[in-house]
């Protein structure tokens, strides 16, 4: 069974000699996780008080349909937008950012590992399969919250297993996030409330400082994903032909 403590002392010993490679990489997967979703519009509804007929204040529903058919319009424009934002050029670096992550773990850091997903040969399936991983998200915060975070964390690994296969295929790589975190859910619950600490001693420095955080974060989360790696080639839940571990990929 993996310890938080180690896995921070890995995590330190990879930063000690390519922290500011980790900061740059996790500014840019801030940026894709959070930055590219849909943005969120805000309808305020006019307020009257009393019928419309008595204020005489009626609406000409007619006159407003064009504005109203525009406005409609503009809204579908900018969500798709965003959403092929999110999903074609977003997915793609989470992937290529938890590849550098992972590498770095290996005692490879490359920053030519943020661009791994946009290989002709890797494209497709790796947003083919992070799309689903997104859409079952999706689907379990619509049915409740806890669920919805428990799931999360399910198919947590599966930027990761992206990272080491990314022609997995979309089902099997979600499968196999489920199956690498049976049992390991809860600590890794505990792993990232072990971060609270820091991230609330970098919002009281304007906020900034939870950018100096991030690197360790996701450092240590490189190196849980290579423990629960390992246990799950153990007890035979995948094999290094499948995750291509003696492959040595082109760039």
């Amino acid at each position: 069974m993996w310890e938080r403590k180690e896995l921070k002392r890995k995590a330190k010993e990879v930063l000690r000699t390519s922290y500011w490679k980790a900061f740059l990489v996790s500014i840019i997967l801030a940026f894709v996780s959070g930055g590219g979703s849909p943005p969120s519009f805000n309808f305020g509804s006019s307020g009257s008080s009393g019928n419309s007929g008595s204020s005489g204040m009626d609406v000409n529903w007619g006159a407003l349909g064009p504005f109203l058919a525009i406005g409609i319009i503009i809204f579908l424009v900018v969500f798709l937008l965003a959403l092929a934002f999110r999903v074609l050029l977003c997915f793609p670096l989470e992937v290529g950012s938890m590849r550098y992550f992972k590498q770095a773990a290996e005692q490879e850091v490359n920053l030519n590992h943020l661009g791994y997903a946009f290989n002709k040969h890797r494209y497709l399936d790796i947003v083919k399969s992070m799309l689903w991983r997104a859409f079952l998200n999706f689907l379990w915060f619509l049915l409740l919250i806890i669920p919805g975070i428990v799931k999360s964390y399910a198919y947590s690994m599966v930027p990761f297993i992206l990272a080491d296969n990314p022609n997995i295929g979309y089902r099997r790589a979600v499968d196999l996030s489920k199956q690498m975190t049976r049992g390991h859910k809860a600590r890794i619950f505990v792993l990232d409330l072990s971060f609270l600490g820091w991230i609330l001693l970098g919002l009281l420095v304007f906020f900034v400082g939870v950018l100096f955080v991030m690197p360790y974060i996701n450092a240590t989360k490189a190196e849980l994903y290579l423990t629960l790696r390992q246990l799950a080639l153990k007890e035979g839940l995948t094999t290094e032909e499948e995750l291509r571990l003696n492959q040595t990929p082109v760039f």
